[in-house]
């Protein structure tokens, strides 16, 4: 048997010592599997002997799973948990925080995945009245439509929405970029900065969302932005900033890992100069590493037209996004020399 042992980052084989309580060979410690694990074969991190909690650490930030009646739901379900272990994983890595509904009930992070109730394969775009499930995010809560783990109707809405790149792992991303927006942005020392190289969070959020699903991005968006929907709001610029920087730290950890050379570089293990969750991260400044990045996205979406499929990076980072991405990696640096905020700073708006 394998599991995943969170509090020391790595998967280990397991011995079995009596029902139900199992030996890591990793460190000779014993463990229980998540209760998601041993029911439904949806998650495979362990739990400690000595916790009382039935659930994994990323199974306890689920407030509401899937109406698990419906047989298809497990399998969206275990796509959903992959992507959001994946998050998990990286936000670990790097020494971000991640507080849950216990340690803050009214603005802790969970997580609720949802279906529509009719009209499946239809999404709802954020402006109608539909009662449809919208992914989003508020106060720390995380909405997840079922319906993107379905893989037809997340490309169906793809199209739709004239996007080049839509994942479930990208979903989570971005969404956790609104939530640490709010425990490392909002009233911090950085909202100033934050202000001007993103734009003022103040402005009308609705009105914006409105404004920019009936008219579309500005004319030569990508001048700006990393995405046409980041120029909708200074929170989605954020958010989908955030994201791509989440998606550079953990694809080029899985490319270090592999051993990859690209044009007899090396791809650098991405510390970026925190203090990595894991011991072996070598400390490396951001030009560093974003470098890395583009000399391996260039290979990777070679390699992906190679097999006839679209890029696996179909974005263009401007001098003006490379700036914003470098702001992201000084606010996660300086997370990690911070005494958190366990409790949120009052907001009036929720953002999608």
């Amino acid at each position: 048997m394998v599991g995943y042992l969170p509090e020391e980052r790595q998967l280990s084989a397991f011995e079995l010592l009596q029902q139900g309580l199992w030996r890591a060979l990793f460190n000779d410690r014993a463990y229980r599997q998540c209760k998601n694990y041993l029911d439904y074969n949806v998650c495979n991190w362990m739990v400690a002997e000595d916790d009382d909690s039935v659930m994994c650490l990323s199974c306890r930030l689920n407030h509401i799973i899937p109406n698990l009646n419906e047989t298809k739901n497990i399998t969206l379900w275990y796509r959903i948990e992959q992507a959001k272990r994946r998050l998990l994983y990286t936000l670990y890595s790097l020494n971000l925080p991640v507080i849950n509904r216990f340690q803050d009930p009214a603005r802790g992070l969970c997580f609720e995945f949802l279906s529509d109730k009719a009209d499946l394969g239809e999404f709802n775009d954020g402006t109608g009245t539909s009662q449809k499930i919208i992914t989003g995010h508020h106060f720390g809560k995380i909405t997840i439509n079922l319906l993107e783990a379905e893989h037809s109707s997340r490309m169906a809405m793809r199209d739709k929405m004239n996007e080049r790149y839509r994942t479930l792992l990208g979903h989570f991303r971005h969404e956790s970029g609104h939530y640490y927006w709010d425990l490392l942005i909002n009233e911090t020392v950085f909202v100033d900065a934050f202000r001007e190289m993103f734009g003022d969070e103040r402005l009308d959020y609705d009105q914006a969302l409105s404004n920019y699903y009936e008219y579309g991005p500005p004319q030569s968006w990508q001048d700006q932005w990393i995405s046409a929907y980041a120029s909708a709001h200074a929170w989605e610029d954020w958010a989908e900033t955030w994201a791509h920087y989440l998606h550079m730290v953990d694809t080029l950890e899985t490319a270090h890992d592999f051993g990859f050379r690209i044009h007899g570089y090396d791809i650098s293990a991405p510390g970026a100069g925190i203090k990595m969750g894991s011991g072996y991260f070598k400390p490396v400044i951001f030009d560093a590493l974003f470098e890395d990045w583009r000399r391996l996205s260039v290979a990777l979406n070679a390699l992906n037209r190679s097999m006839g499929m679209d890029d696996a990076y179909p974005f263009v980072i401007s001098n003006r996004v490379l700036d914003k991405l470098r702001f992201v990696h000084r606010v996660v640096t300086d997370a990690n020399h911070q005494a958190w905020r366990f409790c949120f700073p009052n907001q009036n708006e929720a953002t999608d």
